[in-house]
């Protein structure tokens, strides 16, 4: 499997968010946790992002249950 990693700038571009509400969505669990590339550098899958914002869009057009 091919994957891209997605640093903080792509992710907040991507979803339109902030830092904080990013690694606030974390701890609640409702989206995708950050891989530790080394001391100080983080990244996250960009095939679990684009998963976690299509959930977004289903739920926003009533076709999937909302995560609890």
């Amino acid at each position: 499997m091919t994957d891209t990693f997605l640093r903080l700038p792509a992710v907040k571009k991507r979803t339109g968010f902030g830092r904080s509400h990013i690694y606030n969505l974390i701890k609640l669990g409702k989206f995708p946790k950050q891989i530790n590339l080394g001391p100080q550098s983080v990244a996250w899958l960009e095939s679990e992002v684009s998963e976690w914002m299509e959930e977004r869009i289903l739920e926003s057009r009533g076709l999937v249950s909302p995560r609890g």
